[in-house]
């Protein structure tokens, strides 16, 4: 399993403060948007050949990690 926290970074000045892929311009967001739309990941690399197949599964791990935590206030 990839550790996205060795890839996914946050930094105040870049796209609002969204996670992004190893401070590139693309966002966690992004990538899940194209998984959603039904893109594969060889088309998203094909798309953005600075991706690699690491970033996208260290996306969904990020993901999966913020949904686990989530917290419903009461």
């Amino acid at each position: 399993m990839v550790d996205y926290r060795q890839i996914i970074t946050i930094e105040p000045g870049k796209r609002g403060g969204k996670p992004c892929i190893r401070g590139m311009r693309i966002a966690v967001g992004d990538i899940l948007s194209w998984l959603a739309s039904g893109m594969t990941m060889d088309e998203i690399i094909s798309d953005f050949p600075e991706l690699t197949k690491d970033d996208i599964y260290a996306s969904l791990a990020f993901a999966a990690h913020k949904e686990n935590h989530l917290r419903i206030a009461a």
